[in-house]
């Protein structure tokens, strides 16, 4: 089949499945404009309507229109130009708003850093972008500083949680915002100096080709890589994904708690309450109490979570006290734990709303390229294979190849899943070889294995370099884990293969077990005969926990140490 025959099959396939009520194109409810200009007419027509609430700090639309104006200013006064990288190396915070917003208004390119990055992986990251300005958590400073000499930055700009802490805060508070403010002495000192800073007289508006941001690759397997972003990328991912997953609601209430550093946790916490105009409950890292807490006092219609938040939410002594009633729409990524219809089930129960799977997307795609919302009746996400991940947000295309040849396969044939998108990448920072590698014709060769069943419905079975031969079958780990996600008494898994004499190699699960679970390898073992051919049935290797990146993925190259 022809390619183009191929996607109109594909088409029609998702035509006839695609769930009752969902948009079917992206939607642009201020037109075709940056995310900056979203954000300016929400503060002229809601100018009190609160964007950010964070422990009961308030920040108003306008506020944060205004803020980040005067951060444009600040930069602008401080020599940079357009196309210079700004590293921002905070925790989820108000400043983290501002200040993103304000870099894409001086033209500047937002670089965000893992604030658990340091030593070799801060510095690496900011010679790798060429940062010369860096904005920083106060207790972060340290870690700069001991870098600094060997990178290209040149101006400090410090903040501190302390400063957006209330006397009074209606929810837990974590330790980052109780730590007293460092004294500043080589650093400017960001809230102080927008006070100071007049509001420019006129900015220019970004056009949506711009680069807008360098969001780094996890790193799970090799050194991150900077994804070139444009501010058009960040505007589609709105459009297509909100509309078909969540629908457009200006009025809805919003939680956040997913790192913002994090391209999956910049579009939750910042980029869809700009393109929708709602209010965003923001936490500063996840915490069950202050999450319960905060969906009863701020009233919170939707959030996104870890299955393992969930978990931990359903199995808290205090879950009782607490009214989850305004609950709507609640999505969720399998990390480590999977979704399984007991979790749907126990979930439903406890806050009356169905739990699904967010979507399958990567740094590159800027994430969110397919949505399961819709395909929850009679659990059929769930019962369709523990690797579904839905339909193609409108305006994506899915094809999968063969990973030698390049050539189309089948409906229902395993191959390398590539894509197609307005939010593709538009090159890897720096990297030349490895961008032309990634984008062929307009398609992105992920490197993920997967299927398009012959229904049109997407299955992730993972990485191909993570794929085992296990006396010549095709085992993915990925596909193990979410198996192993269903035992009752496991908490979370990660599969890795060894070499074999014999079988070529044999998957190895790392399992943390529920406390007090008596559990053992042999009735793992037992257990995975009842739910898996017998050559997919791992050894077993029980730990007290997983080693794990800031964005709540395993680091299987240190398992490979382990083994």
């Amino acid at each position: 089949m022809h390619e183009q025959e191929y996607l109109t099959r594909l088409k029609q396939l998702h035509a006839r499945n695609w769930p009752a009520g969902h948009a079917r194109e992206p939607e642009y409810p201020l037109g075709e404009k940056p995310l900056t200009s979203y954000l300016h007419h929400w503060a002229k027509t809601c100018p009190d309507k609160l964007a950010i609430a964070f422990y009961g700090h308030s920040t108003s639309f306008a506020e944060l229109d205004d803020l980040s104006d005067r951060f444009a200013s600040l930069l602008l006064s401080q020599g940079v130009q357009p196309g210079d990288r700004v590293a921002v190396y905070l925790p989820n915070c108000p400043q983290f708003h501002i200040v993103f917003f304000g870099i894409l208004k001086a033209g500047a390119i937002h670089c965000p850093v893992s604030p658990m990055a340091v030593g070799m992986e801060l510095e690496y990251q900011l010679k790798d972008c060429g940062a010369s300005v860096i904005v920083c958590f106060d207790q972060l400073l340290p870690a700069v500083r001991q870098v600094r000499d060997n990178t290209d930055l040149r101006l400090l700009i410090s903040t501190s949680l302390s400063e957006v802490c209330p006397a009074n805060p209606p929810l837990q508070v974590p330790d980052l915002l109780l730590a007293p403010k460092l004294e500043i002495t080589d650093s400017l000192d960001l809230l102080p100096e927008l006070a100071r800073t007049a509001l420019p007289d006129e900015l220019p508006e970004p056009m949506l080709d711009d680069i807008a941001a360098l969001n780094y690759t996890g790193g799970t397997t090799g050194l991150p890589k900077g994804c070139i972003h444009t501010h058009g990328d960040m505007l589609y991912t709105c459009a297509s994904f909100v509309p078909a997953a969540m629908g457009l609601d200006s009025e809805r209430v919003s939680l956040n708690f997913m790192p913002e550093f994090w391209i999956a946790g910049e579009n939750a916490g910042v980029l869809f309450p700009a393109f929708t105009g709602t209010t965003m409950v923001l936490l500063a890292r996840w915490d069950a109490l202050a999450f319960m807490q905060a969906v009863q006092h701020y009233r919170v219609n939707q959030t996104g979570l870890l299955v393992d938040s969930a978990a931990e939410i359903l199995d808290h002594p205090q879950v009782a006290d607490f009214d989850f009633s305004s609950l709507a729409i609640t999505s969720c990524v399998s990390f480590i734990k999977k979704l399984t219809p007991e979790y749907r089930r126990r979930w439903r129960e406890r806050t009356g709303c169905t739990l699904f799977e967010t979507s399958f997307g990567m740094t590159e795609t800027h994430t969110c390229d397919t949505f399961t919302a819709g395909l929850q009746d009679d659990d059929f996400d769930l019962k369709s294979a523990p690797t579904f991940v839905g339909l193609p947000v409108p305006g994506t295309e899915f094809k999968v190849c063969s990973f030698e040849t390049g050539e189309l396969l089948p409906l229902g044939s395993e191959g390398e899943l590539c894509l197609r998108s307005p939010s593709l990448l538009k090159g890897y920072w720096n990297k030349p070889e490895a961008s032309v590698e990634a984008l062929r014709d307009g398609w992105l060769h992920t490197g993920d294995s997967g299927v398009i069943t012959e229904q049109g419905f997407i299955r992730y079975l993972g990485r191909r370099k993570e794929m085992l031969k296990v006396n010549g079958m095709s085992v993915f780990p990925s596909e193990l884990e979410a198996m192993l996600g269903q035992h009752p008494k496991l908490l979370a898994s990660a599969v890795i293969g060894r070499a074999d004499e014999k079988k070529g190699e044999v998957p190895v699960a790392f399992v943390v077990a529920k406390p007090g679970s008596a559990l053992d390898a042999d009735a793992l073992i037992d257990w995975c005969k009842q739910a898996m051919a017998s050559y997919k049935i791992p050894e077993f290797r029980l730990v007290e926990s997983l080693p794990m990146t800031a964005t709540g993925k395993v680091k299987k190259n240190e398992l490979k140490d382990w083994l």
